[in-house]
């Protein structure tokens, strides 16, 4: 680890590269995951993020010794209208990824095809209700959106667990910018996401951000006003938050 910094309640770990990076990360989930099992969870419910920023903290997960068979595997958003076997799809992200190499209790996914979406939204937002999070692993947008609440949606005291949004043009970019589309104009224009109270809500919060793409948004996080328009910022009032960054992503603190 090259330093260590804490902002508020959020704690913040520089690390030489993303493939270490990835390996703290994992380490620090791992732990908490064991003790939690070892305590008096019958099983633990966790979020995870798909999106290349979080290819080397599931690949460091996969390998730790977890009692897969006692946890409830969500994710945190999706689009809308993409074709069932997209592989930008995030359930078929973390499907390959994740879900489909390890044997979790459940794998709770959100339905981007869904005939009616706000119905998908209150059967998705049900399922959370019966099993609330404990463990949520996330990434930071470059527009420091957390899932897809992007700051034009975001809301800190949203009402509802799960909704549709529009995705700004930034966050759209940012699809092309990792590579998961060629044109912005292939980028769906809206998704299905869990709001910020829902993912504030678990009991512990690890969050990976690597890569120079990400320094501005690392930046507002650390420096800004708590507000929506750097949706990231809440992070600093959680009690239990670790983010993670890399050499690259933390060049500006």
């Amino acid at each position: 680890m090259i330093k260590e910094i804490q902002k508020d309640k959020l704690k913040v770990q520089v690390l030489g590269d993303r493939k270490l990076l990835g390996l703290r990360a994992a380490e620090a989930a791992y732990q908490q995951i064991r003790n939690m099992l070892n305590g008096n969870e019958p099983y633990i419910n966790i979020i995870f993020a798909a999106a290349p920023s979080q290819n080397e903290f599931l690949s460091a997960l996969i390998d730790k010794d977890i009692d897969w068979s006692r946890i409830n595997a969500f994710h945190m958003d999706e689009y809308i209208g993409l074709d069932v076997d997209a592989p930008q799809g995030f359930g078929n992200f973390l499907k390959s990824g994740l879900f489909d190499k390890v044997n979790f209790r459940s794998v709770n996914y959100i339905n981007g095809n869904a005939d009616d979406v706000d119905q998908e939204c209150e059967r998705y937002e049900n399922l959370l209700k019966e099993f609330p999070p404990h463990i949520v692993c996330m990434g930071i947008g470059e527009n420091t959106h957390l899932a897809f609440n992007d700051p034009h949606v975001a809301d800190f005291n949203d009402k509802k667990l799960v909704k549709v949004v529009d995705l700004d043009e930034a966050c759209r970019q940012q699809q092309v910018n990792d590579g998961c589309f060629t044109t912005i104009s292939k980028v769906p224009e809206f998704a299905i996401t869990l709001t910020i109270p829902t993912l504030f809500s678990g009991k512990y919060l690890f969050c990976m951000v690597p890569g120079e793409k990400k320094a501005q948004a690392v930046h507002h996080t650390l420096i800004q006003e708590i507000t929506e328009r750097y949706p990231s910022t809440i992070l600093r009032k959680h009690q239990n938050a670790l983010m993670f960054t890399d050499a690259q992503s933390s060049i500006f603190l």
